[in-house]
């Protein structure tokens, strides 16, 4: 089992209640690919470095969990066709 971490960046615009929405959809999509959530880091809001769709503004959210190699690609295919999801990056941790 690899550590990864999962960087996601969510709309400014929505509400509480969806913005919790795509967190949770996220961490059910890495446990249903075989993996293990350790730990959602929240940031908050933050001001971007540049114009994102016309927002200037995003919740970043860090999520860490531990998988087999195959279950960050799953990931990344299915986070790339959420709404309200501005930007992602999956990396590995290394040991």
């Amino acid at each position: 089992m690899n550590k990864y971490e999962l960087a996601v960046v969510v709309s400014a615009k929505i509400e509480d209640d969806a913005r919790a929405e795509v967190v949770e959809k996220v961490k059910a999509l890495i446990t249903r690919f075989g993996g293990n959530v350790t730990d959602v880091d929240e940031w908050g809001k933050r001001r971007f470095a540049y114009e994102i769709q016309k927002m200037k503004e995003g919740y970043y959210y860090f999520v860490h969990f531990e998988s087999e190699s195959n279950v960050p690609r799953e990931v990344e295919q299915r986070i790339r066709i959420m709404d309200n999801v501005l930007r992602y990056l999956c990396v590995r941790q290394e040991a």
